[in-house]
């Protein structure tokens, strides 16, 4: 029997890679006027963003059309196919259509353009041909045509749908800055995700409130101190004066530190042992900057004060775990 010869799997692959990276490199020139004035359509858009393409074009137009959507600019895709049998319904003349073809030629797209143009729709094309059908019909032709497909049989869409999506991508970002698009607007497009908890979810929502707040006054003997901190499970007690002002807290560290220096737990008051002027945060603030001071102080809990200086509520690392802020 006959030894195999090794099949080389990576020199193609990093040809591929090579060839798509071309590709992508030769869109930096085509950020041009058409480029602008598809910016200007869409930002002067009262309706929404619908993208259409055929097959592979298709597939990055769904995509295209997502990634619009989450970054500011209302957006859906309209399969070209499915538009000439009932679909055309859901584009209005208040919308901006993006349609994606490589040939610039492709029949089902072709097809809808007299529909799109009696609307008044305003279009932009994505095409390698800007000699094509679909180009010339275009108020804007974003040029993403390439050299060579990395496949070797010059058959299946490599380059030029990586090109599209790059292209994608780019007026999207185009359009997220001069829109202001900040990044609490992005998480509330994606309140589902860890984003989402990250900058929308408030120190309020899951703050301790009430009876569960770990709570004793300054005269507190530390023995009664630690019961409050084995009941509430917190990890720490806050100390409060008679108007309900925060005075002090006190943690597993400082009983760890307390106990080194063998004080008498029955009968030392808490105020003369609690840490002063510890960190607080307020309620209204992101769950996220309670996670940042505890990573920086290298603590595990907060106590939540309003403007006054007045306990409200307290939180600690396990809230955050629980919220999923962490």
């Amino acid at each position: 029997m006959t030894e195999q010869t090794p099949i080389d799997f990576r020199t193609p692959a990093i040809r591929a890679i090579r060839i798509e990276r071309d590709a992508i490199d030769a869109l930096e020139s085509r950020i041009d006027d058409h480029f602008s004035r598809a910016c200007e359509l869409i930002m002067n858009c009262k309706g929404r963003v619908v993208v259409t393409g055929m097959g592979k074009s298709g597939h990055i137009g769904n995509k295209i059309a997502a990634t619009l959507a989450s970054t500011g600019t209302p957006s859906f895709f309209v399969h070209p196919g499915e538009a000439s049998h009932g679909d055309m319904g859901m584009i209005t003349p208040q919308d901006v259509v993006i349609a994606i073809s490589n040939s610039g030629n492709t029949s089902e797209v072709v097809t809808i353009l007299p529909l799109i143009k009696r609307m008044g729709a305003p279009l932009i094309s994505m095409t390698g041909n800007a000699n094509s059908t679909l180009a010339r019909e275009a108020l804007a032709n974003l040029d993403v045509s390439v050299q060579v497909e990395a496949c070797p049989l010059g058959l299946a869409p490599t380059s030029s749908t990586t090109a599209t999506l790059v292209m994608g991508d780019a007026l999207a970002v185009a359009l997220l800055e001069a829109r202001g698009f900040s990044a609490e607007d992005f998480a509330f497009s994606h309140p589902g995700g860890s984003l989402g908890r990250r900058l929308l979810l408030r120190v309020s929502d899951i703050m301790h409130t009430g009876d569960r707040i770990p709570v004793v006054d300054p005269n507190t003997t530390l023995s009664s101190a630690l019961l409050e901190i084995s009941r509430k499970g917190l990890g720490m007690t806050t100390v409060v004066d008679d108007q309900g002002t925060l005075v002090g807290i006190f943690t597993d560290g400082d009983l760890r530190r307390t106990l080194d220096r063998a004080v008498d737990i029955h009968n030392t008051p808490i105020h003369e042992i609690m840490t002063r002027h510890g960190r607080t945060i307020q309620a209204d603030h992101l769950a996220a900057e309670a996670l940042n001071v505890m990573d920086e102080l290298k603590i595990n809990a907060l106590p939540v004060t309003d403007d006054a200086g007045a306990l409200v509520g307290a939180i600690n690392m396990h809230d955050l775990l629980r919220a999923g802020v962490i």
